[in-house]
Protein backbone atom coordinates (compact mmCIF):
# COMPACT_ATOMS: atom_id res chain seq x y z
CA UNK A 1 0.00 0.00 0.00
CA UNK A 2 1.60 3.10 -1.12
CA UNK A 3 2.18 5.46 2.03
CA UNK A 4 -0.31 8.65 2.03
CA UNK A 5 0.98 12.12 2.21
CA UNK A 6 0.19 14.13 4.86
CA UNK A 7 -1.65 17.50 4.24
CA UNK A 8 0.17 20.45 6.79
CA UNK A 9 -3.09 22.41 6.23
CA UNK A 10 -5.47 19.43 7.23
CA UNK A 11 -3.07 19.18 10.46
CA UNK A 12 -2.88 22.73 11.58
CA UNK A 13 -6.46 22.99 11.45
CA UNK A 14 -7.01 19.94 13.13
CA UNK A 15 -4.91 20.98 16.31
CA UNK A 16 -6.38 24.46 16.55
CA UNK A 17 -9.55 22.56 16.86
CA UNK A 18 -11.99 22.20 20.39
CA UNK A 19 -13.89 19.24 18.73
CA UNK A 20 -17.36 20.59 19.83
CA UNK A 21 -20.27 20.45 17.29
CA UNK A 22 -21.55 24.10 17.84
CA UNK A 23 -25.32 23.56 17.92
CA UNK A 24 -25.98 27.53 16.14
CA UNK A 25 -23.10 26.67 13.01
CA UNK A 26 -22.98 22.83 13.02
CA UNK A 27 -19.49 23.18 12.97
CA UNK A 28 -16.15 23.04 15.36
CA UNK A 29 -14.36 25.79 16.78
CA UNK A 30 -11.15 27.63 16.24
CA UNK A 31 -8.67 27.08 19.76
CA UNK A 32 -10.00 30.81 20.37
CA UNK A 33 -13.72 30.21 19.39
CA UNK A 34 -14.18 31.35 16.26
CA UNK A 35 -16.55 28.83 14.84
CA UNK A 36 -15.19 26.71 11.66
CA UNK A 37 -16.13 28.31 8.22
CA UNK A 38 -18.39 25.44 6.42
CA UNK A 39 -14.57 25.20 4.27
CA UNK A 40 -12.69 24.72 7.26
CA UNK A 41 -15.05 21.82 8.63
CA UNK A 42 -15.41 20.00 5.21
CA UNK A 43 -11.45 20.17 4.94
CA UNK A 44 -11.06 18.82 8.73
CA UNK A 45 -13.50 15.97 8.00
CA UNK A 46 -11.72 14.89 5.18
CA UNK A 47 -8.54 13.90 7.43
CA UNK A 48 -6.88 10.88 6.76
CA UNK A 49 -6.01 7.87 9.51
CA UNK A 50 -2.46 9.32 9.02
CA UNK A 51 -3.52 12.77 9.38
CA UNK A 52 -5.20 12.42 12.17
CA UNK A 53 -2.39 10.08 14.09
CA UNK A 54 0.26 12.93 13.32
CA UNK A 55 -2.07 15.46 15.05
CA UNK A 56 -2.35 13.44 17.70
CA UNK A 57 1.53 12.96 18.02
CA UNK A 58 1.74 16.48 17.66
CA UNK A 59 -0.71 17.02 20.65
CA UNK A 60 0.83 14.60 23.07
CA UNK A 61 4.51 16.09 21.99
CA UNK A 62 3.34 19.83 22.48
CA UNK A 63 1.51 18.67 26.04
CA UNK A 64 4.92 17.28 27.37
CA UNK A 65 6.61 20.64 26.43
CA UNK A 66 4.38 22.69 28.24
CA UNK A 67 4.67 19.86 31.39
CA UNK A 68 8.26 20.19 30.80
CA UNK A 69 8.60 24.64 31.10
CA UNK A 70 5.99 24.35 33.91
CA UNK A 71 8.18 21.97 35.95
CA UNK A 72 11.53 23.93 35.11
CA UNK A 73 9.37 27.24 36.03
CA UNK A 74 8.63 25.44 39.68
CA UNK A 75 11.96 24.68 39.74
CA UNK A 76 13.43 27.02 39.00
CA UNK A 77 11.55 29.67 41.41
CA UNK A 78 12.20 27.03 44.24
CA UNK A 79 15.96 27.17 43.35
CA UNK A 80 16.23 31.02 43.50
CA UNK A 81 13.83 31.86 46.52
CA UNK A 82 16.28 29.43 48.48
CA UNK A 83 18.71 32.03 47.51
CA UNK A 84 16.64 35.05 48.22
CA UNK A 85 15.89 33.68 51.75
CA UNK A 86 19.40 33.06 52.63
CA UNK A 87 19.98 36.92 51.30
CA UNK A 88 17.23 38.78 51.98
CA UNK A 89 18.65 42.13 50.89
CA UNK A 90 18.58 41.05 47.46
CA UNK A 91 16.17 42.05 44.87
CA UNK A 92 17.12 40.63 41.73
CA UNK A 93 17.90 37.42 40.38
CA UNK A 94 21.79 38.93 39.89
CA UNK A 95 22.01 39.77 43.42
CA UNK A 96 21.87 35.92 44.41
CA UNK A 97 23.46 34.65 41.32
CA UNK A 98 27.05 35.20 42.68
CA UNK A 99 25.99 33.37 45.98
CA UNK A 100 24.99 29.98 44.32
CA UNK A 101 27.31 27.12 44.13
CA UNK A 102 28.47 26.02 40.88
CA UNK A 103 26.09 22.89 41.37
CA UNK A 104 23.31 25.02 41.54
CA UNK A 105 24.56 27.49 39.08
CA UNK A 106 24.88 25.07 36.96
CA UNK A 107 20.91 23.57 37.62
CA UNK A 108 19.98 27.51 37.14
CA UNK A 109 21.19 27.72 33.44
CA UNK A 110 19.89 24.47 32.67
CA UNK A 111 16.24 25.31 33.83
CA UNK A 112 16.54 29.22 32.23
CA UNK A 113 16.81 26.98 28.82
CA UNK A 114 13.74 25.41 29.53
CA UNK A 115 12.01 27.63 31.07
CA UNK A 116 12.78 30.82 29.19
CA UNK A 117 14.29 29.97 25.83
CA UNK A 118 13.68 33.18 24.08
CA UNK A 119 15.75 34.90 27.50
CA UNK A 120 13.13 36.45 29.56
CA UNK A 121 12.31 35.13 32.65
CA UNK A 122 9.86 36.67 35.65
CA UNK A 123 10.02 34.85 39.16
CA UNK A 124 7.47 35.72 41.60
CA UNK A 125 8.50 39.12 43.45
CA UNK A 126 7.40 40.73 46.66
CA UNK A 127 8.85 43.61 47.90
Amino acid sequence: MPETELRIEIIALLLDSDFKLRPGTNTWSHSDGRPFTRAEQTTALQATRAELEAMAALSARYAAAVREEDDAVEALTELVLSYFARHPKARMVMDVLPHMTEEDRAEYKRLCAIAAPDGGIYLPYED
